[in-house]
């Protein structure tokens, strides 16, 4: 499995505008359960309350509904979490890799520069 910074990087956008869907659907599941206990109150005073079934059943769907989100909304965040160790473990990866290119490269400048002086010292 090949992974790129940039890769990476666009997972992570990507799992953040889910979370931002997420977040949007789980306020609107919240107005919804708000609009339906609303909808309860003034049909309990009015005198036409749905059956207690129905009640029952609708607020059910909505618990069920905030589960499944609060279900999304956590595997995105344990993916986000991964890709975020992931990313941090390559750019240290990538910082130690340099380093040692520096290394490698200072060390073959000064061969360099033995073998030039060495070649232009005279023979006795």
């Amino acid at each position: 499995m090949s992974c790129t910074i940039e890769k990476i990087l666009t997972d992570a956008k990507t799992l953040l505008e889910r979370l931002r869907e997420h977040d949007a659907a789980a306020e609107s599941l919240v107005d919804q359960s708000a609009a339906l206990h609303r909808r309860v109150a003034a049909m309990r005073e009015t005198g036409t309350a749905l059956p207690d079934q129905e009640i029952e059943s609708q607020i059910d769907r909505i618990c069920e509904m905030g589960e499944v989100m609060r279900k999304a909304v956590q595997m995105d965040d344990d993916q986000f979490c991964k890709i975020q160790e992931k990313l941090a473990q390559l750019e240290l990866e990538n910082k130690e890799l340099r380093e040692l290119l520096s290394i490698s490269s200072e060390s073959l400048q000064v061969r360099k520069e033995n073998s030039v002086d060495t070649a232009s010292q005279p023979i006795k």
